[in-house]
This record gives structure tokens, sequence and C-alpha cells, in this order.
């Protein structure tokens, strides 16, 4: 939680231009602080609907041991569900209709599986539209991942992702980029953050409209950027919120496409995730299923357990630092009535003040 500059100590005023967030006594003493109610909005296919939530929930819940965190989750109806997918979000999901009407101080949007070559022809961009037009109006920030990222950055700007031409697949170094955002106080000056995505976002198109770039990789590009305002919106092209093993399980999803023949070429390792051993192990299993795919065998089974003790978790951390500062802000400038985005007095278009102290 924040610190209350309660005398005039020149401390404060230090720890403030270092980027810490200080609260003013007047300002401290008029808050009314209450649980948080966060939406998320998963848009996640049905075999990872679940392990995304986790995923999702554990770094919010991780993000501060005070705070009350009440997390909302919903999807939207044009995202094609199978049966037991549907039943589940019945009995547990909420609806975009009934949280507009209780209201949401946060909202996190998941990433998608693209199923068109042109985001406006996803089955969930509609939806995804109509959801960020009332957040932008009733929720004090939004934070987006991977291809909500994409999709909201050309619906806002008209920007379009720029195809790769290969998977961006692995870990990579990142590095601060705008020190002076509360978003990234406390953050490693360098830190590792998973990416897994085919397209790109670039500094140039982004800083063109405005949007403010936090964090990136020589290597991997953007992966943290703000909208215009330096709040309302947050995007991500990174996942942070990986698990140790989601990029060992992705990878043993592409091994089987190869194996049943949905992919011609055989999946490449993740970069700057496996150590040598597990490269070896895993080698030696191309090897068994090739072997297998030749003879008309059935499958080999993949060596995860042989695997697990070799993966390293380099993200989490910093994860965990960056959710307490995003949590943290949203806790200090939205309205105690969680129908509406703001504590009275505080700019929408520059709700934390950085546009203003950016001029001077």
């Amino acid at each position: 939680m924040p610190l209350v500059a309660h005398t005039a100590l020149p401390t404060f005023e230090r720890l403030r231009q270092e980027g810490q967030t200080i609260l003013s006594e007047d300002y401290a003493f008029n808050q009314d602080i209450r649980e948080l109610h966060i939406g998320f909005l998963n848009m996640m296919p049905d075999a990872a609907l679940a392990a995304t939530e986790r995923q999702f929930f554990r770094l919010v819940g991780e993000s501060n041991l005070i705070a009350q965190f009440h997390i909302h989750p919903f999807t939207l109806d044009g995202l094609p569900r199978g049966e037991k997918a549907q039943a589940y979000i019945d009995q547990y999901y909420d609806t975009f209709e009934n949280l507009k009407k209780q209201g949401l101080d946060a909202l996190i949007i998941t990433g998608a599986n693209p199923a068109a070559q042109h985001l406006e022809d996803e089955p969930f961009w509609d939806g995804l539209c109509e959801v960020v037009a009332w957040a932008k109006e009733n929720v004090t920030s939004t934070l987006c991942s991977c291809l909500a990222s994409h999709a909201l950055v050309q619906h806002l700007w008209g920007v379009r992702r720029r195809p790769l031409g290969f998977k961006r697949w692995g870990v990579y170094s990142h590095a601060v980029t705008l020190p002076e955002h509360p978003l990234v106080n406390d953050l490693n000056t360098r830190f590792d953050v998973p990416h897994s995505r085919f397209n790109q976002m670039d500094r140039a198109e982004l800083k063109a409209v405005g949007v403010h770039v936090l964090v990136e990789s020589d290597e991997a590009g953007v992966h943290m950027a703000v909208s215009p305002d330096m709040f309302r919106m947050i995007f991500m092209q990174g996942h942070p919120e990986y698990d140790q093993v989601s990029l060992l399980k992705e990878y043993r999803r592409e091994t089987l496409r190869w194996f049943t023949g949905v992919r011609n070429d055989y999946p490449p390792f993740p970069e700057n995730y496996l150590r040598p051993k597990a490269k070896a192990i895993l080698t030696e299993y191309r090897l068994a299923q090739e072997i297998a795919k030749r003879q008309g065998k059935p499958l080999p089974d993949f060596p995860e357990t042989l695997l697990l003790p070799m993966l390293h978790n380099t993200w989490r951390d910093t994860a965990k630092v960056f959710y307490s500062n995003w949590i943290g802000k949203v806790y200090q400038i939205t309205n105690n009535d969680r129908r509406k985005p703001f504590m009275e007095g505080v700019d929408p278009n520059d709700p934390l003040g950085l546009r203003k102290q950016m001029r001077m």
C-alpha cells in the first residue's frame, strides 16, 4: 500500500520523483477504501478456459495481501463453445449485461485463438468492441493481453498488427523504457517475459497515435504500452501470466499437430526457455515420434515428468510487482461507487496526472 506524506519530510518528495506512489494527507483522509471488483473477459478456447482463469486470478490474488478482490469472469456470446465448456460458463460465469448494471473497477481481457485472417472478421470482434466502448466510460482501467491488445489498438486507432512471418515464441529479456511511470515502479530494469504470437505491434506505429511504450525487448519488441491518457488502457504483447510449464505444454501440442499431420514442419524449441539437457531429451523424443509415425505406431509418451525439474520461471516476481502497481493505482482513484470510474476531481483524460507532469 502507498506511503502517506503526513509531514513535509523531503524524502517523500524525493520518492515521488522516483516514481513511487506518495499520497497527500488530505487525499488519504478522503479515500474510502473498499473491496475491488475486477471483470475478467475470458476469450480463450474451451481447452484453455480454466487454465487461463487460474493464471490471471493467481497474479491478482498475489499482488496484494491486504486488499479484497472480487473477480467476475464472463465471456462473449459470439465465441463458439462446446457443450461441456458452455455448461461450465452457464454455471460459473457472469453476463456482461449483469456486470454493466453492477459496475466494475477494473477489467482484464484475455487473448484468443485467431480463426480469421483479419481481426475484424473474428467471432469476438463485435462483442469485444461493445465491451470496450462501455469500459471507456465506466471502468477505471482495462488491461489487455496479446491478441486483445492487437484488436483494440486496431479498433481504437486503426493500427493493424504486422505479420512476422514466423512465430515469436520463447522467453525474452526486456527493459523498462519509461521508468517514471508508476506502473513500472520497482520493476527490475531488465527482466524476462514469455511471448507466443505470429504478429506484432511496433513502437513507431503506437507512438504515432499517442500510445506510450513502457517496456520493450531488443529481440521481441514492445511488451507493455498504455493509452494516451497513460492509464485507462494497458496493452501487453507478452504473457507474464504464463505458468512455468505453459510454453512446454504449447510445444507438446505443436509436436502432436506435426504427428497427426496438421502441420508439415516439426516445431522449433521455444527460445531461451529450455536447458541443454531438456533439449537433448526432446530431441530423443522427436526421433521416437518420427519412427512411430513412419511405422504407423501410437504416439510415444511425452517426457513431461523428466522435463519439469529443468524448467525455470524468470518472470513471475516482476509480473507480481506490475499487478500490484496496477491494482494499487486503481484502488487510489476509483470511486467508492463501483458504477463510477473515478473519485471526484480525477481527470478521466489524465487520471494519474502524468500528462500534466510530462508537459511541465
